[in-house]
């Protein structure tokens, strides 16, 4: 069959969840046996989200190709439990940059190179990439911002023209928010009357509407919507609040968001969804009654998103451990060697978080020792790997002022440190090692007992790695080099095998973690905590 495009667009206000919209209809429509992939395209100008700082944008979700890309990426991939590419995420900056570079080739012969056609054509090529290859039934695409957003304008220009040129394979649901007034004690359509009114402005029908709500809507209001909005009144779905957004499919479902797409594509749906699997998974979140607490450490705790990838890794594994995930933040900036014991010690378990820079870095050192000192499972990743290694070198090995030269480039002891190939690279964009890379684990190691494998293939966001020159002194300290990359030889994993579980990865296991395959590190660090707060509590 040909390919089937389906627009996801958002309006009255951002953050409605269209990620999760869109990852949950991918979700129904890969169980119903569809081959399905979702692309993200930002209005920002920026290349990619690699440069931004979290408080402004979140994560930055790194895909198996190398890409830096949005977060959404990461609620695309748990949903739908295959990888993206960079093809799954574009910005106005890509756009940009691509016609830009056409035009000084001299690919548009000497044409005055204009928003449209020449924006909106090249956003419709990248639409149509993923569905060129002949890999998927459905590609679905949000975009980004909210509809009245003079960014996202040539988007939904884009989004106009291919709806005309694909006829019935393509799709529009629109996103709205229904806000309720609590001194009037009233449910309010009007905004999403607005947010359509303003679609219908740039030439778009949504054939859907998905109403974000915190209070279920009467049938009536639904019906109220169509008629004002031209849309068939089953086709008026609520999204309400949901104890945990792995449930939306499952809301989606019980209103036939799946069988309204496929019958406006002209597809008659065929039985079910399996969610069997799925919907094991929200029986063990409903089932679990015990909690197990883990600290994250880091330096953007205020903001939830900046960690998304790691919360819902450990929420994961947490829940196929039988238990409810407590996660506790904790600001590195203002962990103190004199405070460590309050704010650490009714942890089962630590994670110290990933990041780049010098801010909070000595909270996380200041935890680590805490942590190693007490025997309390601890998790490092990236970053939070390299402050193990300092915290180590500074304290057990005598080297005072161990540092990473990202930290303090005259350190006498540089135990972690610029990799040869990025010494003459000032470009902050793209420079990194990123993307998945192989690494080879000792077969006695935690890392290799917990994935069953001794072979592992995972992501990587950095600069700074570990210096091997030092790798004989630590290993005769106590703290071995137990993964490493096969081809460079760098290392990826250090362990303290004396320790309850004190494992730091220079990668970052949490962005390949999914619903149906939680990462088996993460699950085994879990695992740990929850016995080390058995452990306590029955010395209680």
């Amino acid at each position: 069959m040909d390919t089937k495009y389906i627009f996801v667009t958002g309006g009255v206000v951002s953050s409605l969840g269209k990620g999760i919209i869109s990852s949950s209809l991918a979700r129904l429509l890969l169980s119903r046996g569809y081959r399905v992939t979702i692309q993200k395209f930002d209005p920002y100008i920026n290349i990619d989200p690699g440069t931004l700082n979290p408080y402004e944008h979140g994560e930055c979700y790194v895909t198996a190709d190398g890409h830096e890309a949005d977060l959404d990426l990461g609620h695309y991939e748990r949903f739908m439990d295959t990888q993206t590419s960079r093809a799954n995420n574009v910005t106005t900056g890509r756009i940009y940059q691509s016609v830009i570079d056409k035009e000084r080739r001299g690919d548009y012969l000497g044409k005055t190179v204009q928003i449209i056609p020449h924006i909106t054509d090249e956003i419709k090529r990248n639409v149509k990439l993923l569905g060129n290859t002949g890999k998927y039934d459905f590609v679905i695409t949000e975009i980004g911002g909210t509809v009245g957003d003079i960014e996202s304008t040539p988007y939904l220009e884009a989004v106009r023209q291919l709806r005309w040129e694909l006829g019935q394979n393509a799709l529009c649901i629109h996103l709205t928010y229904v806000p309720y007034l609590r001194a009037a004690k009233e449910l309010k359509t009007k905004p999403t009357q607005h947010s359509v009114k303003l679609l219908q402005e740039v030439g778009i029908q949504p054939d859907i509407l998905v109403l974000r709500t915190e209070k279920e809507l009467p049938a009536s209001m639904r019906r109220k919507v169509a008629q004002f909005c031209n849309v068939a009144p089953d086709a008026v779905i609520q999204s309400i609040d949901v104890p945990t957004i792995y449930r939306v499919p499952l809301t989606m479902h019980a209103q036939h968001l799946d069988e309204i797409v496929l019958r406006k594509m002209g597809i008659e749906p065929q039985g079910e969804p399996d969610l069997e699997r799925w919907n094991h998974f929200l029986d063990k979140i409903a089932g679990a009654e015990k909690e197990v607490k883990i600290g994250l450490v880091g330096k953007y705790v205020e903001l939830q998103d900046a960690y998304k990838s790691i919360n819902e890794s450990l929420f994961q594994a947490a829940t196929y451990l039988d238990h409810k995930l407590a996660l506790h933040y904790i600001h590195s900036e203002k962990l103190t060697a004199a405070n460590a014991d309050e704010k650490l010690s009714g942890m089962d378990g630590i994670i110290i978080a990933p990041g780049f820079g010098q801010r909070g870095i000595e909270g996380k050192f200041n935890a680590l020792k805490w942590c190693r000192e007490h025997d309390v499972p601890t998790f490092g990743i990236c970053l939070g790997m390299q402050c193990m290694v300092i915290e180590f070198a500074r304290n057990v090995l005598g080297m005072e002022d161990a540092n990473s030269t990202e930290m303090d480039t005259k350190t006498p002891y540089n135990v972690i440190d610029l990799m040869e190939e990025q010494k003459s690279i000032s470009n902050m964009g793209g420079t990194m090692r990123l993307g998945a890379y192989d690494c080879v684990l000792l077969p006695d190691s935690i890392a290799a007992k917990a994935y069953g494998a001794t072979h592992v293939r995972e992501r990587h966001r950095h600069r700074f790695e570990f210096n091997d020159e030092y790798r004989e002194r630590f290993e005769q300290g106590g703290m071995k080099c137990v993964g490493e990359n096969p081809d460079t030889h760098l290392v990826e994993v250090v362990e303290i095998p004396g320790k309850r579980w004190f494992v730091g990865t220079q990668y970052h296991p949490e962005y390949q973690s999914t619903v149906l395959h939680p990462n088996p590190l993460f699950l085994d660090f879990v695992k740990a905590a929850i016995a080390y707060g058995e452990e306590k509590n029955n010395q209680l």
